[in-house]
């Protein structure tokens, strides 16, 4: 018989919790192995042994983030109402995400550096979580929802909305019993706004 694992998925599992935690408080440059290691209790041994670098485990955090937000959105059914579906899976797909995630939320929306590049795993699975919403987006747009906008321009508006009312309601800038209400109304009035206001200049796509 081999060997068992000496740092196994459990390990794996705490180490970006931790890292998590403490990009959200200081920032990914004041992320030290030995700080992660400590609030996992465990070794710097371990980080290294699963993640190779810091750098590394960071970038783990982020690509772990997109795959919750997917998770969270897929879980989300569509139905033959293309643009209820959008706004559910707004609601109850990235909110539900935000709410269940704020650290995560934060770094991957908020403070992560454009300096800093996603890797190419992690920006994989970035674009996979942007094409859950380019999906809805089109098939409202198939159900003539968007007015004369472009699928990119409105994914981005969408997206942009999305962002913005997480970060205020997980900062406590929105009143909880309140908040569903006003997500579904905003993104309610976005959508049918599409169809009245005039076209905008392209706003820029999202990088491939």
């Amino acid at each position: 018989m081999g060997r068992p694992r000496e740092h196994d998925e459990r390990t794996r599992e705490a180490l970006l919790a931790a890292a998590g935690q403490l990009v959200s408080e200081r920032g990914a440059d004041g992320v030290g192995v030995r700080s992660v290691a400590d609030r996992a209790g465990t070794t710097t041994r371990a980080v290294y042994a699963l993640f190779g670098s810091k750098e590394a485990l960071v970038q783990a955090v982020a690509q772990r983030a997109f795959e919750l937000l997917i998770d969270r959105v897929d879980a989300v059914p569509l139905t033959d109402d293309p643009g209820e579906d959008l706004v559910a899976c707004a609601v109850r797909g990235f909110r539900a995400f935000a709410l269940e995630h704020p650290d995560l939320l934060r770094l991957v929306f908020a403070t992560w550096s454009p300096d800093v590049p996603f890797s190419t795993q992690t920006e994989a699975t970035r674009l996979s979580a942007y094409d859950r919403l380019i999906l809805r987006v089109q098939r409202a747009g198939e159900a003539g929802l968007l007015g004369v906008h472009t699928v990119d321009d409105v994914a981005l508006l969408w997206d942009a909305m999305c962002s913005g009312l997480a970060m205020r309601e997980t900062c406590g800038l929105i009143d909880p019993s309140r908040a569903e209400g006003i997500w579904t109304g905003a993104l309610r009035a976005l959508l049918a706004g599409l169809l009245v206001a005039d076209g905008v200049e392209s706003m820029p796509a999202r990088s491939a």
